[in-house]
């Protein structure tokens, strides 16, 4: 299975990054290829991009979720919801409307934060935006990461094993429902 993870922060160092590298590696631990989709130089969703040759980070991004077969999002919580660029992106990959790359593809949902709730209200307003694009989502207790702050290592492992044992109990448990027919 080909998995393509997206991060919701553009900071280099953030703790959904973090999680989304623990993520990946235990998806490659059960056999799974990761690769990253690139969000951060797209430009503002805007039609008009859409009249003539789209941007070339538009182009990336959507071929690299059309040969996915399953997308992993890991986004913080940014005023009680999606952070603008995770926003921009799925509207540039939205298109064109019920035909595009996330109709119909497997996704899950995780997130991190320094808040005790862990990005729970993002998962759902995540939830209810791929419902408009025909994205299934992984209808799993979600994985929440509260206290994101102090919940890694130097080298960037999760500190806590019922941590790291309720992530790698997700990853293996998403890519068995994306993998399913």
């Amino acid at each position: 299975m080909k998995l393509i993870g997206l991060c919701g922060s553009l900071r280099q160092d953030s703790f959904n990054r973090r999680l989304l590298a623990v993520a990946a590696r235990l998806a490659e631990a059960e056999g799974a290829q990761v690769g990253q989709g690139d969000i951060d130089a797209l430009p503002h969703y805007n039609s008009d991009l859409e009249t003539g040759e789209l941007p070339e980070s538009v182009v990336a991004l959507k071929s690299a979720v059309q040969q996915a077969d399953a997308l992993l999002i890991v986004s913080p919580e940014y005023n009680y919801s999606v952070p603008g660029p995770l926003k921009n992106a799925i509207d540039w990959l939205s298109r064109p409307g019920f035909k595009s790359v996330l109709a119909h593809r497997p996704t899950g949902i995780l997130s991190a934060s320094m808040s005790p709730v862990g990005g729970a209200r993002m998962q759902s307003h995540l939830k209810s935006i791929l419902s408009g694009t025909l994205t299934p989502v992984y209808p799993a207790p979600e994985f929440t990461l509260g206290g994101a702050q102090t919940a890694f290592d130097e080298s960037g492992e999760l500190v806590a094993e019922q941590r790291q044992a309720a992530l790698a109990r997700y990853v293996r448990e998403f890519l068995a429902w994306a993998s399913a027919d």
